[in-house]
């Protein structure tokens, strides 16, 4: 193929739905771009190995930020996926939708028909949920969604320990009820990783009607206005692949306004310092970057329950080969299997604080964080206010983006960090605890005054990987806004944006679902089907909320 009706540019969350659904029908061809290769094999296929593609440059484009001020200077590390499935190839395959909250403040932001009634039926349409509840999850969709089988001790030490704080539990965060202490849900299936690619983009290239070309997507070809085509470079040769229709890109928060701005669309005082022909001025263009960030709160573990006995290499084999010859055992779980989604004070109206628990004492590179049995939660404020951006390093496309995130730059970001620190505190010095709970590791007994919080804070909070709103969905009037509620770009025929890049506001929790989502939402919009009919469900609202924070 040189041409094709669509063009997607990624084939990861949002890029291997909208290959699936829109040659769904069979009446139009779908050229699907990727750089990255095949997916095969146990690094990215079995959930427990999950730290190992992230520290793989043959899985991760190996993105970091600028030094960031306000964290010592640390460069952080900022992961993609460049392999089929993108980053759901990498990720830590946790599924969560966002709160209903999320998607009101999307339609306030101009974000029209995006709502929770807007996106619910979507939701449900991807999911094949196990164990969901019913009547608010999808069973028969494409994206297989589970629980683990939460035999460790601790998990379960976790929720009742949430319950023993005064927190209320929820038997389904996905469900009517987000709020509280439960079981954490996975994009795993048949002890596999239940990726983009194995849910959508397979499936997809078994149609006569889909092809995925292994290239780089240097900039999208713009002729009197309109997008014609694909500028790409394919075994050390550059080419043009035409779209008869459209070019959708949904190459992530960092490549999909990296290729706008490089196909001379973007912020115009920019693109002229890199010397790029200024096709639309547009500022939102790689403006409103966001993330959740994280810290790991350690505890050592006084019984020898935790992981903590699998960790050399020796017991990793064992489990590998359990996992491949009958995918059973440690191997078939990302070991993310109880989890807390908290509001951090009273008159907060949606949980804001998530938890994800961890039955080991570890870095996100796999290396033991003692010498010791442990467990752990990553724990993040996820409502911060805090803005960053992504910028051209220069007119070569295989140059990096420039990522600059701006992290804790609002002094709110500093108050609900420094109460993520107490609040674990209080949650592991509960009674169901009392059987484990051993000294602290990190951040360690010795950090109690807000000064001490601030400098563990400073050189130990990490991205959650979970950047987005780089190229906004809004109004046509907004000058910031890049994409209109179609995921059109403004100004330019024949375009598209949909991936994480265009949420015009960082939803709650992990953001693998809300791009499949997405994706999904964006096929109807392209094929110009009318969209599903709106949800009348209500979510569960803690009825304390204006005066509790439990």
């Amino acid at each position: 193929m040189q041409n094709a009706d669509y063009i997607i540019i990624g084939s990861g969350s949002a890029g291997s739905a909208m290959a699936y659904r829109l040659s769904e029908d069979g009446k139009h061809t779908v050229m699907v771009l990727e750089y990255g290769g095949s997916d095969v094999g146990p690094f990215i296929q079995m959930p427990a190995a999950l730290a190992w593609p992230m520290s793989m440059k043959r899985y991760n484009w190996g993105y970091l930020s600028e030094p960031e001020p306000n964290l010592n200077n640390r460069r952080i590390t900022a992961p993609r996926g460049k392999v089929i499935g993108g980053s759901s190839s990498i990720n830590g395959m946790v599924y969560v939708r966002g709160s209903a909250e999320d998607y009101t403040r999307w339609e306030e932001a101009g974000a029209k028909g995006w709502g929770y009634a807007d996106v619910l039926p979507y939701f449900k349409r991807m999911e094949n949920s196990h164990g969901g509840q019913d009547g608010w999850r999808g069973t028969d969709g494409p994206l297989h969604v589970q629980r683990g089988p939460v035999k460790n001790p601790l998990f379960k030490a976790f929720v009742e320990a949430g319950k023993q704080a005064g927190f209320e539990t929820t038997d389904d965060y996905n469900g009517e009820k987000q709020e509280g202490f439960g079981l954490m849900e996975q994009t795993i299936w048949k002890s596999r990783r239940w990726s983009a690619a194995n849910a959508y983009l397979k499936p997809a290239l078994k149609r006569p009607n889909v092809e995925l070309v292994r290239c780089f997507a240097r900039r999208i070809v713009i002729e009197n206005g309109r997008a014609t085509g694909v500028e790409i470079e394919r075994n050390g040769k550059i080419e043009v692949v035409k779209a008869n229709r459209e070019v959708i890109v949904a190459a992530s928060s960092f490549n999909s306004p990296k290729l706008l701005m490089l196909s001379g669309i973007g912020p115009a005082e920019h693109l002229k310092e890199m010397g790029i022909e200024v096709k639309l001025d547009r500022p939102g263009v790689g403006a409103n970057l966001m993330d959740h960030m994280e810290f790991y709160f350690q505890q050592v573990s006084t019984k020898p329950v935790s992981l903590y006995s699998w960790l050399p290499w020796f017991w990793q084999g064992v489990a590998g080969a359990q996992w491949l010859f009958s995918g059973t055992g440690l191997g078939a779980s990302n070991q993310f299997e109880s989890c807390a989604f908290v509001r951090s004070a009273p008159g907060v109206k949606q949980p804001d604080i998530q938890y994800h628990f961890l039955p080991v004492a570890i870095s996100y590179d796999g290396k033991a964080a003692a010498d010791s049995h442990g467990f752990q939660v990553h724990v993040g404020y996820n409502h911060s206010k805090s803005r960053g951006s992504v910028t051209l390093r220069s007119s070569d496309p295989m140059a990096d983006p420039v990522i600059r995130f701006n992290y804790m730059s609002t002094e709110e970001d500093w108050v609900k960090f420094r109460h993520c620190v107490r609040l674990t505190r209080e949650i592991f010095g509960q009674k169901a605890f009392d059987p484990y709970r051993g000294s602290e590791i990190q951040p360690g007994e010795h950090v109690q005054t807000d000064d001490e919080i601030d400098a563990f804070l400073r050189e130990h909070l990490e991205s959650a990987y979970h950047p987005c709103g780089t190229c906004k969905m809004g109004s046509k009037d907004d000058p910031m806004a890049v994409v209109d509620p179609e995921c059109r770009v403004i100004g330019v025929e024949g375009l598209r944006v949909a991936d994480s890049s265009i949420f015009p506001d960082i939803t709650y929790g992990n953001l693998n679902g809300p791009s499949i989502m997405t994706g999904e939402k964006a096929s109807d919009h392209i094929l110009g089907k009318q969209p599903l009919p709106r949800s009348n469900q209500e979510p569960w609202i803690n009825p304390r909320w204006e005066t509790s924070d439990r």
